[in-house]
């Protein structure tokens, strides 16, 4: 059997699941204008342009390697031992059937959205979107110091050999997602707690160690230079972010719903964890202390949105607010300099809501999400398979994202260059790199 000869009226469109498709993916791709927001409020005011511009440059080019090659590198047959998946029949996207494909002569569907009856193409434009925020979430690590040109080379050779293996591991069965005892039961990771978010802040440490410092690191502060920005941005973030993770399911249904739920109580009380560590650390609550516990909170639960009851999302909420605000306290300490706290807030959080669910998966009866293999947590009365999967699989996105990224970024340090020069640091690198600032009195 060959393609053209699938009837693929036979694979009928949802017109309500691909509608909800369609506006998820709209909301995710906001995030990254979002974070441009929370990112450019929280640098000085001499590098609010270049932190912005990060984020737009990361969806000018991955927006263009994901349709190229880039979602048949994620979401294709395996290859190269499983490590990626295969490009071949998706590059550039065209041809490509509606919902059907033929696998070994057989008609079948040509992806979970398929299933749903949604365009393939939705979901293609979807996972787009997902690469996109997750390089620029990297972006917060290397704040005021790096060189344009490279940084906009590292988001295009990262996705291709960083972000692509990862997401095939986890989401499309390939060697990083079931080596070993991950074979028997599965990492849980409904909307990307590994695949975003701890890789790119395994991703961010790498490079905030091989850049160094920025001038004046422990001896000055580098305060936010505008607050309501940041604030703007996270009110974004969270906004796109039941996008992220309601959309994962791939339909309008009760799953989609207990996503959405999730995804607002675990932030809300993640701001509350932040707080309350503020205010016994420091004597007092602050706006960017409840911006970035939202964050945490948005981060902790998108690996457990669909795999975790209302309790369990309001307990790694308040426990990744807690937990991350106490996290970002860690660059002081190791001596890295984590610009904008992505170790402290994806990284951490990520680990955290990614770890919690072996604690508080709840996948018993009348659950409406399951992974084939997976098992209830500790505290739903699962032993402790899940809980040892989530730790190994959490793991290997760390190692993996690290190790790569401090290859490629040993590579374009030798190459061209990874950093601007002194000057051009304290004089502002929104005029040197971009020839332009963002106020009269920056320049």
């Amino acid at each position: 059997m060959k393609l053209e000869d699938i009837d693929q009226s036979l694979f009928v469109l949802d017109s309500g699941n691909t509608s909800w498709m369609i506006v998820a993916t709209a909301l995710v791709l906001l995030m990254t204008p979002g974070l441009a927001f929370f990112y450019g409020g929280m640098v000085r005011a001499k590098s609010v342009l270049n932190m912005m511009m990060m984020s737009f440059i990361s969806i000018a080019t991955i927006g263009v390697v994901w349709v190229v090659y880039g979602y048949g590198l994620a979401f294709g047959s395996d290859t190269l031992g499983g490590l990626f998946g295969s490009p071949s029949g998706r590059i550039g996207m065209n041809g490509v059937p509606e919902v059907a494909d033929v696998v070994d002569g057989e008609p079948v569907y040509n992806s979970l959205a398929g299933s749903a009856g949604v365009p393939f193409l939705v979901m293609v434009a979807f996972q787009a979107t997902f690469a996109i925020i997750t390089v620029a979430l990297i972006s917060g690590s290397v704040a005021d110091r790096m060189k344009f040109a490279t940084w906009t080379i590292f988001t295009v050779l990262w996705v291709t050999l960083v972000y692509t293996p990862v997401a095939h591991g986890v989401w499309g069965g390939g060697l990083l997602g079931t080596w070993g005892p991950l074979a028997d039961t599965p990492v849980i990771d409904f909307a990307g707690g590994t695949v975003v978010h701890i890789n790119a802040g395994a991703a961010g440490l790498a490079l905030a160690i091989l850049l160094g410092l920025r001038k004046g690191f422990g001896k000055e502060p580098f305060k936010p230079h505008n607050m309501p920005f940041v604030m703007l941005g996270s009110a974004l973030l969270w906004f796109g972010w039941f996008g992220f993770n309601a959309g994962s399911e791939f339909a309008a249904d009760a799953t989609a719903g207990r996503a959405f739920l999730n995804t607002l109580v675990a932030p809300a009380i993640a701001v509350l964890g932040w707080l309350l560590v503020e205010k016994i650390r420091d004597g007092k609550p602050t706006s960017l202390g409840a911006a970035s516990g939202i964050v945490a909170g948005l981060v902790a639960i998108t690996p457990a949105a669909a795999s975790v009851d209302t309790w369990g999302a309001l307990a790694i909420g308040f426990i990744a607010g807690a937990v991350c605000s106490l996290a970002v306290a860690l660059k002081y300490k190791f001596g890295y300099d984590d610009s904008l706290d992505v170790v402290g807030v994806h990284l951490i959080g990520g680990l955290v809501g990614t770890v919690l669910i072996g604690f508080f998966a709840n996948l018993g009866e009348g659950t409406t999400w399951a992974v084939d293999g997976a098992k209830d947590g500790l505290l739903y009365g699962g032993n402790a398979d899940q809980l040892v999967s989530q730790v190994l699989g959490a793991g290997t996105a760390v190692l993996y994202s690290f190790v790569v990224t401090l290859i490629l970024g040993l590579l374009l340090k030798v190459t061209i260059g990874l950093r601007v020069s002194e000057d051009v640091e304290v004089a502002g690198i929104d005029l040197a790199e971009h020839g332009e600032t963002a106020y009269e009195e920056a320049k």
